[in-house]
């Protein structure tokens, strides 16, 4: 079919749905990226619209986006998004409406390197670790932990307006804490069970550009992709772009014509960040333990020294049976290493006596917070969305999720032209006030 045929196409389902009267949903929906932010919405929008609208879900790489794993002797292992926080509500909604579970937790002890020594280690006594953390940082980690837990009970209460960044780090502090969990199976699993249970029609392509057509005073959107087969497009009364925008994300091609003002890239820049799972044997001595048998530590965080990597993490699968037990410090596992870049073979050595094998996933973690001049447009056009500008306020799985249930009924309500429910008055006095 010719583009010309396309367009006649889509035109005359548009006239049709006039035609049916003011209450009829949309025909068609296209959503950019397959991962949490883009599965989230799909969901959302097919809860809004219902089961009779079509949505494509356009996706370059693997379903899950930054949440994935890699495969490793058979097992898979995290090396996105490894873990979730208690109050992840809407993540802890996912779960339960897709029937998973949470993975069975392996204890293991924490410390913090500080390019020499130890300079904080956790012990298996409770009061002991109280009683470190207090002689190492005084009262303020108390402090700490009160502060973030009510910013987050207050944003999960309320949201939060993106004009405060101050968000984002509470949201980064929150992982320091207890209360984490992740999914049996792996976390990319939401994603998949998402699309699944939405019944959208995944293309697995890369799009190129979005363009406007305007009819009856309805806005088109004509999305046109790539992939091996070759160039299409199709027509869509809703588009939602689920994927980074930023300017300095080069494998991002995609362009917008037809809008006026026109549409321009996200300026700023992301944080690379770098997972190295190795399959090895841990050179305890460089951590001060010459003997293999008596390094107590499966997870090791890091002051700014040393400053090639940031954490090591003993890890386990995706799949953790009754019966799995972690490895001892003198056998091989698979650590995860997580570093700003690739780490050299010099690095390997420092951090590992040898190593059967090095697989890594290499991403653009989160935004640099304050490397562009403002945040992005959340609205880019009457029924166009970028659902990845809350981003730039606080970047999370459970900001993703926000955002998606955000961009869905902001477009439900759009589409039918309920403006009440759109913008409240002194809505955001309300939430300035209550944080």
């Amino acid at each position: 079919m010719t583009r010309a045929a396309q367009l006649l196409a889509a035109l005359t389902a548009l006239l049709a749905a006039a035609a049916a009267g003011g209450d009829a949903p949309p025909g068609k929906i296209a959503v950019v990226g397959a991962g949490i932010g883009g599965s989230a919405v799909a969901h959302f929008l097919q809860q809004h619209f219902g089961p009779r609208v079509q949505i494509d879900v356009y996706e370059k790489g693997t379903v899950g986006g930054r949440l994935a794993t890699i495969s490793v002797n058979k097992q898979h292992y995290e090396s996105g998004a490894a873990s979730f926080h208690s109050l992840s509500l809407h993540m802890q909604d996912f779960v339960k409406l897709l029937g998973l579970r949470h993975r069975r937790e392996v204890v293991g002890r924490s410390a913090i390197f500080g390019g020499e020594h130890f300079v904080l280690e956790e012990t298996d006594w409770y009061l002991l670790n109280l009683f470190r953390l207090w002689w190492h940082y005084g009262i303020s980690f108390l402090r700490l932990q009160m502060w973030v837990e009510e910013v987050m009970e207050k944003f999960m209460s309320y949201g939060q307006s993106a004009a405060m960044p101050a968000f984002a780090g509470a949201m980064s502090l929150a992982g320091a804490q207890g209360s984490l969990w992740s999914v049996e199976g792996g976390n990319k699993l939401v994603c998949s069970g998402l699309l699944k249970l939405t019944k959208a029609n995944v293309i697995h392509a890369t799009v190129t550009s979005v363009t406007l057509h305007s009819t009856e005073g309805k806005a088109l959107y004509q999305v046109a992709y790539e992939n091996e087969v070759g160039n299409s497009s199709d027509f869509y009364d809703i588009v939602v772009i689920a994927t980074p925008m930023h300017l300095d994300n080069s494998s991002s091609n995609l362009t917008f014509a037809g809008f006026h003002p026109p549409i321009d890239d996200v300026q700023g820049s992301f944080q690379p960040t770098v997972v190295s799972l190795v399959h090895g044997y841990l050179n305890s001595s460089y951590f001060g333990f010459p003997d293999p048998k008596l390094f107590p530590f499966a997870n090791i965080l890091t002051t700014d020294f040393p400053s090639f990597f940031c954490t090591l993490d003993n890890i386990c699968p995706v799949n953790i049976s009754a019966s799995f037990r972690r490895k001892q410090p003198q056998e091989a596992a698979v650590w995860r290493v997580q570093s700003p870049k690739p780490l050299f073979r010099t690095q390997l050595k420092t951090l590992f006596r040898s190593y059967y094998s090095v697989q890594t996933a290499e991403w653009q973690a989160h935004p640099l917070y304050g490397s562009g001049p403002t945040l992005p447009r959340f609205a880019l056009h009457d029924q166009l969305f970028y659902l990845n500008a809350l981003e730039w306020a606080a970047s999370s799985v459970e900001v993703m999720a926000v955002a998606a249930k955000n961009v869905a009924l902001l477009a439900y309500n759009r589409w039918y032209q309920d403006l009440d429910k759109i913008d409240q008055k002194d809505l955001m006095h309300k939430v300035k006030t209550e944080l």
